[in-house]
């Protein structure tokens, strides 16, 4: 084992801890609240840390806007082109990749401008149009497959459930499997594209494909049959309102998400969800350097962000995504572990993995990893595991189990 300065290192046994001293590439911290390291090995060698690079994400994102921050949509109704049609309207959508547009939320959103709507008279809907970048299109994050998995479903600035769908095979085709989602004719489409062979009544969840125009028009739809749910007839524009005349406002609603930044960074650490990582990350990245945001900007955000926080060197940091998929990303324990000192605030975001233990995990083939804290006689104990080499599975559990069970 590669050693590092600790004055007096804890000592282990145990069948896991024999275990993780045969792993070559693999690292082991553990410190505590007061920033003694009190077991460090191999803590300078840079890995691939997977999906504990979610708490660097996370950490970036709070420290930017606190957990309070709520993302946001613009929706900006005009009126008809024609003089004649005061029952008439068109609505514009500036999106800003709320990561949590879920059916509910849009459900929210139908009704509230449904309401609005018919307050003014309007009772259809001539066009409704997207009006903005806020994202590169298309948009390809290093890591991501070309799968069926929601885990690949490809990011957007506009977009619903996660860019997924969760569908049911019936005697006759398809439909939702989810009362709050309303089946469209871009999920139809969707499900075709895929090829799927279910049995009937079999249901399953996959993303809604790689083409990010279908993605933004299965929100579209979304929100068009939400809105006739509500009383107004709605249609889909081809092009945007780019010469919309400020004059024809009717009125425009710019609608938070009911859920705050800290309630979508806790499921996103629990199931480890790389959508909304990488849709924070483009959030970050297109609000510090401008929109659209890219992948580019994204490297950039964390090359630079990172450096400048924990005084590291831009040629130290290598992420190219902020889910962990990328082989490509690397980061030592000891940064790590400097990683979890400033999200100590939040540590209470992180899945309890085993009793007393907080962490968020990491796995691709041939790495895993965890990185959180021991809850330790009222003290959290930041620790860092990390292996580039395959290992049997929850080892990493085990090992942390038997590790905060022989903490003095």
């Amino acid at each position: 084992m590669a050693g590092s300065s600790v004055s007096q290192p804890l000592e282990f046994s145990g069948k896991s801890f024999a275990l993780y001293q045969t792993l070559h590439p693999a690292a082991l911290l553990i410190a505590n609240e007061q920033g003694h390291l009190l077991y460090a090995d191999n803590i300078e060698q840079a890995l691939v840390p997977a999906s504990t690079t979610k708490l660097i994400t996370a950490l970036l994102a709070l420290q930017h806007w606190g957990a309070e921050h709520h993302f946001h949509t613009d929706f900006t109704v005009y009126s008809c082109t024609e003089v004649q049609a005061i029952n008439c309207a068109r609505l514009e959508i500036g999106a800003f990749g709320d990561p949590f547009l879920v059916s509910e939320e849009w459900a929210i959103i139908a009704e509230y401008l449904a309401a609005q709507l018919k307050a003014q008279g309007i009772t259809q809907i001539q066009s409704i149009h997207l009006a903005n970048q806020w994202f590169d299109e298309p948009l390809n994050m290093p890591g991501a497959e070309r799968s069926l998995n929601p885990y690949d479903a490809i990011n957007g600035a506009l977009v619903a459930n996660f860019n997924s769908i969760n569908v049911r095979k019936t005697l006759t085709g398809w439909e939702s499997a989810e009362p709050q989602t309303p089946w469209t004719r871009s999920a139809q489409t969707i499900v075709e594209n895929a090829g799927l062979s279910l049995k009937i009544a079999q249901e399953e969840r996959i993303n809604t494909g790689q083409n990010y125009r279908l993605n933004q028009q299965y929100a579209l739809e979304l929100l068009q049959t939400l809105l006739q749910q509500n009383g107004i007839a709605a249609q889909i524009g081809e092009q945007p309102l780019s010469s919309a005349n400020p004059q024809s406002m009717r009125f425009r609603y710019r609608h938070f998400n009911r859920r705050n930044l800290a309630e979508m960074i806790r499921p996103m650490l629990k199931y480890s969800t790389n959508f909304i990582a990488n849709q924070i990350a483009l959030n970050l990245a297109a609000e510090i350097y401008g929109a659209p945001a890219s992948a580019q900007s994204v490297q950039k955000l964390y090359q630079q962000k990172l450096a400048q926080q924990f005084a590291w060197q831009e040629d130290e940091v290598r992420f190219f995504d902020a889910a962990g998929l990328s082989r490509d990303n690397r980061i030592n324990a000891r940064q790590l572990y400097q990683v979890l000192q400033a999200f100590a605030p939040w540590r209470e975001l992180l899945p309890e993995v085993e009793e007393g233990v907080f962490a968020k995990s990491g796995s691709l083939l041939g790495v895993s990893t965890l990185a959180g804290y021991f809850k330790h006689q009222q003290q959290w104990l930041p620790f860092v595991f990390m292996s580039n080499q395959k290992v049997p599975y929850r080892f990493r559990n085990q090992l942390a189990k038997s590790l905060k069970a022989q903490l003095p």
